[in-house]
C-alpha cells in the first residue's frame, strides 16, 4: 500500500476525491519508491473551486480584519505543534535534507506572523480640506478570488509566501501544488481545515498545466502568483494578463557569487558550498556561477574542491547527511546533460558528481557536488538555468569585469559578493541589476516583511511575494473625496 494513498482536493471545505482518471506518481527521491498518487483535476474540477471561492469571497470579506487575524495565530500555533511531521514529509516527497526542510517550515511559519498583522498592514489614509470643505481618503479592501501556482522545490513554503497575506486580506484563496510535491501542501491544508476557516476561503486543487489554464482563464479569478522556470512564467504571466488578471510570476535565475582578493576564505567557501549544493542545488537563490576577481582565484578553487568533495550525500532524513536526491529522474538526466554539455563546450570538471553510489538509497535520484573550472561567460553552462549542484568557476580581472558579466546574463534573481570593502560591497549593491543582493551572504534569502524580489527573466509583473508587495498585490485602494452640506 502506498504510505499516502491518492490525495484529494479541498474545496469548500471539504475533501473530494478527484473524478478524474488520470493520476501520477509521487516517488519519494531517496529510495525511488512510489509513495502517492496525485490526481490531475479535470477543468470541472478547478472551475468549481473558483466558484466556491467567489460565493464566500464577500462574507470574509465583511469579517473584520481583526477576526482574520486570529486565524492565523490558530494556523501558526498547528503549524508549530506538527512541525516535524511537515518537514519529515518534505523530505520524502522532495529529497532535501531535513535541517534544510526544518528551514522551509519555519520560513513557511514566519509569513504567517507576519499576515497576522492585518489589521495595520491594511490600514489606509487621508487629508483633511482639499478644498474648502471637502476631505479625501484612501482605503485598501481586498479584491477577490487568487490563486497561487506553486514549484516542487519548496512545495510547503512558497505558496505561504502568498496564501496567509491573501486570506488575511479578505480574499479567497486556491492552491494547485505542484504535481512533482504535492504531499505537504495536502498536509497544510489537512492543518487549514482546522484552524476551521469559513467553507470556500481556502481551497486546494491538485493537477498539471491543464488544471493551471482553467484558473488562469476563469472570469472570476482576479490574480495569479508563480514561482517556477522562466519559460513557464512567461507563459502564465501572458495568458494571465490576457484575460485581464493580476499576476506575479518569480521565475529563473543564474545566480552570481563575486570573490573579492580580500575576503576571509575561511568564511567565504562554507557560504558558497551552502550556496551551491544545498537542496542540492535546486533553490531559485542558489550559487551557479563563482566569479573569483584577481589572485583569490587559485586557492578558492582548491578550497572549493577539497570542502565539497567531503560533502556526505545520501537519504535526507539521516541527520548526518549534507546534501540528498535531486526530486526525479528526469531533473537528474536533464543535470547530467548539462554537466555533458559543459565538457563539449570546452570546461574543466575539476570535481565529477556523476555516477556518485549511495549504499543504503540504490535507485536514488543521486548526483554529488559537481564543479567545472574555466567556464566562459558564453557557454551553455555558464548562462542557462541547470537547477542542480553544478558550480562554475569563471575567474575574472576586477569587480568591473564582474558586474559586466552578470549584467550580460537573462536572469536577475540575486548576486552576492564576499568582500571586507566597503567601497566594493557599496558599488556592488548599487549597480547590479538583481533583485536580492547578499553581501558576504551566499543566499540572499528575504525575511516574510520584505518582498522577494526579481528582475530582468527571473520576475514578471509589478508586485512581488511577501511583505507590503503581497498587500498591494492582495488590496484594491478606492479613493473617496467627499463634501457635506
Amino acid at each position: 500500500m502506498l504510505e499516502y494513498g491518492t490525495i484529494k482536493n479541498y474545496v469548500g471545505g471539504q475533501w473530494l476525491a478527484s473524478q478524474s482518471d488520470e493520476n501520477l506518481e509521487i516517488h519519494n527521491p531517496a529510495s525511488a519508491a512510489v509513495i502517492a498518487q496525485v490526481p490531475l483535476s479535470t477543468d470541472e474540477e478547478a472551475n468549481q473551486a473558483v466558484t466556491v471561492a467567489k460565493e464566500t469571497f464577500q462574507e470574509w470579506r465583511e469579517t473584520p480584519p481583526l477576526v482574520r487575524a486570529r486565524y492565523m495565530f490558530r494556523l501558526k500555533a498547528l503549524m508549530e505543534e506538527h512541525f516535524e511531521d511537515l518537514a519529515q514529509i518534505i523530505v520524502k516527497e522532495h529529497g532535501k535534507i531535513i535541517d534544510e526542510a526544518r528551514g522551509e517550515v519555519r520560513r513557511a511559519i514566519e509569513n504567517v506572523e507576519a499576515a497576522a498583522g492585518i489589521p495595520s498592514l491594511m490600514m489606509g489614509y487621508n487629508a483633511e480640506d482639499i478644498a474648502v470643505g471637502i476631505d479625501e481618503e484612501c482605503v485598501v479592501q481586498p479584491a477577490g478570488v487568487f490563486c497561487c501556482i506553486a514549484p516542487f522545490n519548496f512545495p510547503s513554503m512558497v505558496p505561504f509566501w502568498f496564501l496567509p497575506y491573501a486570506v488575511a486580506c479578505g480574499n479567497t484563496y486556491i492552491v494547485k501544488p505542484s504535481e512533482l510535491c504535492p504531499l505537504s501542501q495536502n498536509r497544510l491544508f489537512e492543518l487549514l481545515d482546522e484552524v476551521d476557516f469559513p467553507a470556500g476561503v481556502v481551497n486546494l486543487v491538485n493537477g498539471d498545466r491543464r488544471a493551471v489554464d482553467t484558473l488562469l482563464t476563469h472570469p472570476d479569478m482576479v490574480g495569479v502568483s508563480f514561482v517556477g522556470s522562466t519559460p513557464v512564467g512567461k507563459h502564465i504571466y501572458a495568458t494571465a494578463a490576457a484575460h485581464g488578471k493580476r499576476a506575479q510570476c518569480q521565475a529563473g535565475a543564474k545566480n552570481c557569487l563575486v570573490v573579492m582578493s580580500d575576503t576571509m576564505l575561511d568564511r567565504t567557501v562554507p557560504n558558497i558550498l551552502t550556496s551551491a549544493f544545498g537542496t542540492a542545488g535546486q533553490r531559485c537563490l542558489a550559487g551557479a556561477l563563482v566569479l573569483a576577481v584577481g589572485e583569490v582565484y587559485e586557492p578558492l578553487k582548491a578550497q572549493l574542491v577539497e570542502a565539497a568533495s567531503r560533502i556526505k550525500v545520501g537519504d535526507g532524513l539521516d541527520e548526518t547527511v549534507q546534501m540528498g536526491p535531486v526530486v526525479s529522474r528526469r531533473s537528474l538526466e536533464r543535470i547530467v546533460g548539462y554537466i555533458e554539455k559543459g565538457l563539449e563546450q570546452g570546461a574543466e570538471l575539476i570535481l565529477d558528481g556523476r555516477g556518485i553510489q549511495v549504499e543504503s538509497c540504490p535507485d536514488g535520484y543521486f548526483i554529488g557536488p559537481t564543479i567545472f573550472d574555466k567556464v566562459s561567460a558564453e557557454m551553455v553552462i555558464a548562462r542557462e538555468e541547470i537547477f542542480g549542484p553544478v558550480l562554475g568557476i569563471i575567474p575574472v580581472a576586477d569587480l568591473d569585469e564582474a558586474i559586466s558579466i552578470i549584467h550580460d546574463l537573462p536572469y536577475g534573481n540575486a548576486a552576492s559578493i564576499f568582500t571586507a570593502s566597503g567601497k566594493s560591497a557599496r558599488q556592488f549593491k548599487y549597480q547590479v541589476d538583481c533583485g536580492n543582493i547578499g553581501v558576504n551572504i551566499g543566499i540572499a534569502a528575504p525575511i516574510a516583511t520584505f518582498p522577494f524580489s526579481g528582475m530582468k527573466d527571473s520576475f514578471f509583473g509589478d508586485l512581488h511575494g511577501q511583505g507590503r508587495d503581497a498587500i498591494s498585490f492582495f488590496t484594491e485602494r478606492k479613493v473617496i473625496i467627499s463634501r457635506w452640506f
